[in-house]
């Protein structure tokens, strides 16, 4: 693994990759300036796997290097590292997760070993993620790609959208309860695509309908193949904002139901928290509607918006999936107290 420590104290510097040193990694570079460390990530920006950067520092601080990563599309992991409060420390996690980084941790001077060594696991399982995305291929070190819409609507055309499952196992007695449909493009030349490279595409082109209902249908129909062989798993699929604009939403996903033969107790639509928070009133109609015809609702993420408990009252949710920049958070805040 590269690592990257940028501070502009040489001792703290100095320490950290010690510190690393002990756990062997040795492959370390660091920078006192950030502006320095942001030149070479800018010529090689697949040369380091892991940054840690202080958030106070002379010239460009690290809020400000957290936004120059985004420009230039960094795909690393981010460790930030810092003498200031917790709270702090945490809003600048925050920050930089709802930028999309990676965010890995947040660390407080003086580093202890104990959390180093919780980083570099997060690290090493985010690295192996990121290098299994597409065999033989390190996707850290690989540019996103963005897709056209014609692109798209081909793909919808020729159904290259394909869904993979994720299975739900139950925390009390670890049987299999459900599954997760995640959704991938089957490119002709780029192999699997993940959604985070088209979804935002399709919902700006208008084409997020006629991909949930394909999304559903395949789901569907994959969960009537198990229903047939005794396996009665409940199927969870994401679905845009943008769906719920559509007041007739509650009518289609009935319709797909029936034609499929599942029955709707079998379904569960999942939204993220932070989309739905930011208008709740005006998909409330079509949510209840779902709800009346039992069909099961998450909020996903939950944790990375700004929800209030009244607003969580408001919608009908069946399950809340708490996202695990939530958790670890809270786990390095217990670690410190």
């Amino acid at each position: 693994m590269r690592v990257m420590v940028i501070d502009d104290e040489p001792f703290m510097c100095q320490l950290l990759m010690r510190q690393l040193a002990q756990l062997d990694y040795n492959e370390v570079s660091s920078f006192e300036s950030a502006a320095e460390a942001l030149t070479l990530l800018r010529q090689k920006p697949g040369r380091i796997d892991v940054v840690f950067c202080d958030l106070q520092m002379p010239g460009m601080d690290g809020i400000e290097f957290v936004r120059q990563l985004v420009q230039i599309g960094f795909r690393g992991g981010l460790v930030l590292v810092s003498g200031e409060d917790l709270r702090i420390i945490a809003t600048a996690e925050k920050l930089a997760a709802n930028h999309n980084l990676t965010v890995l941790g947040g660390i407080q001077k003086p580093v202890s070993q104990a959390v180093l060594v919780g980083v570099m696991q997060r690290s090493e399982v985010h690295l192996s993620h990121q290098a299994s995305i597409i065999p033989g291929r390190a996707a850290i070190s690989t540019p996103v790609k963005s897709y056209s819409a014609d692109e798209l609507q081909r793909a919808l055309s020729q159904g290259e959208l394909v869904n993979y499952y994720q299975p739900k196992v139950s925390f009390e007695d670890a049987r299999l309860v459900g599954v997760e449909t995640l959704v991938r493009w089957n490119h002709p030349q780029d192999g699997l695509v993940f959604p985070d490279q088209f979804i935002q595409c399709a919902e700006e082109a208008k084409l997020i309908d006629s991909l949930t209902q394909q999304v559903l249908r395949s789901a569907l129909l994959q969960t009537r193949h198990w229903n047939d062989l005794n396996l009665a798993l409940q199927v969870a699929v994401n679905i845009s904002m943008d769906n719920l604009a559509s007041l007739d939403f509650p009518d289609q996903v009935e319709s797909l139901l029936r034609e499929m033969g599942v029955p709707a107790s079998a379904l569960m639509l999942e939204i993220t928290e932070s989309r739905v928070m930011h208008d709740p009133l005006a998909s409330l109609d079509i949510l209840t509607r779902l709800r009346i015809k039992k069909i099961s609702l998450s909020i996903d993420d939950f944790g990375t918006g700004h929800s209030s408990m009244r607003q969580l009252h408001d919608i009908p949710f069946n399950e809340l999936k708490i996202d695990s920049s939530f958790v670890q958070a809270q786990e390095r805040m217990n670690m410190r107290a």
